[in-house]
């Protein structure tokens, strides 16, 4: 039998002993941030300087693991227009339903993606490494990649928050995060006790409504219901809503000034759309006086000052409406006389 040649022995232990050490070395940094996971309430992990280099730029590639990093700044918060506590809510409950959709180990996205967040005070050379200069900003680092070859989210990826920042995830990184899961509206002792005091008012509402006592037999309510609905209905409140839209945003060559009207119709402002559903329901009640108030008015002599007055007031609202258009837009709206005016 011939002797085994000592080098190639030699070399295949040391190749035995590199890999199994690497391989330690990578469940050991997988249990850790396991670790640092589950102290955490949301499942986002704090990184810092340190953090970024043990699990980041110094740990060996392929690494097993994703990393989610949703760059934050606590001196920034009180700046509307940014948005950064909105959105790092909803990066919380990104990562907190992909831990609870995928929590048994068996599944094979478990612990395949790790969602972190870094503070500006705490790890200003992180937002270095990672070339941030502007918030809000989210980066998602692959295996192999070092920090300056990261995956930013860009701002289309925040359009329905959650949601958009899943899709962006299972579109990188072939994970399937699962549904979101929001917490609900209200808590069960909450909804115990709206349910005990329905129980308790019953018997008083039926009285109310069967004597006609109720709100909802005053046809002042229904009036001011009415005006609300119209006014919420051309004022843009929805899209201010749905969009989270500020009512103004501070002047960028003059942090002391602000800004309610933005020229450009790639944004409307809060302001914006309330100034012009004032005009508009300016218009709308002038109507309604014309054609149920002053028609009952008997003296010809007032019902025409009214009516000069009311069609004066509505022309200069609709003028108004008309010159912030075209100010915002550049589209301008021009009028067709008869022909037979001409």
């Amino acid at each position: 039998m011939a002797p085994i040649p000592k080098l190639p022995l030699v070399l295949l232990i040391t190749a035995l002993l590199f890999l199994t050490a690497s391989s330690q070395s990578s469940s050991d940094l997988v249990s850790e941030l396991q670790s640092l996971q589950a102290r955490s309430k949301s499942g986002v992990i704090r990184f810092n300087d340190q953090s970024v280099s043990r699990f980041l730029t110094s740990a060996q590639t392929p690494r097993p693991y994703w990393v989610l990093i949703f760059f934050d700044a606590a001196k920034l918060h009180e700046k509307q227009e940014l948005h950064l506590t909105d959105l790092r809510n909803e990066f919380g409950l990104v990562a907190s339903s992909f831990i609870q959709n995928n929590a048994d180990p068996s599944s094979p996205f478990h612990s395949k993606l790790f969602f972190c967040d870094i503070e500006f005070q705490d790890s200003q050379n992180g937002f270095a490494q990672f070339g941030v200069n502007s918030l809000p900003h989210i980066r998602l680092i692959g295996p192999g990649q070092s920090p300056k070859e990261s995956q930013q989210m860009e701002q289309g990826d925040f359009a329905r928050l959650a949601e958009s920042m899943s899709e962006f995830i299972e579109a990188k990184t072939k994970l399937a995060v699962g549904p979101i899961q929001r917490p609900p509206m209200l808590s069960r002792n909450q909804i115990l006790l709206a349910i005990a005091g329905w129980l308790v008012w019953t018997p008083f509402i039926v009285k109310k409504v069967i004597n006609g006592k109720t709100l909802l037999h005053e046809p002042r309510i229904w009036l001011t219901g009415a005006v609300f609905v119209y006014f919420f209905s051309v004022s843009g409140a929805m899209h201010n809503i749905i969009r989270k839209m500020p009512m103004f945003l501070a002047d960028r060559n003059d942090p002391n000034k602000l800004i309610f009207f933005y020229q450009g119709s790639g944004m409307q402002l809060g302001t914006e759309g309330f100034a012009i559903g004032f005009l508009y329901t300016i218009v709308g009640l002038l109507l309604a006086f014309l054609t149920r108030v002053l028609v009952t008015v008997r003296n010809v002599n007032v019902q025409r000052a009214a009516m000069v007055a009311a069609l004066f007031v509505s022309f200069w609202a609709v003028k108004k409406v008309v010159y912030l258009d075209n100010w915002k837009t550049g589209y301008g709206i021009h009028a067709f006389w008869p022909s037979s005016w001409n």
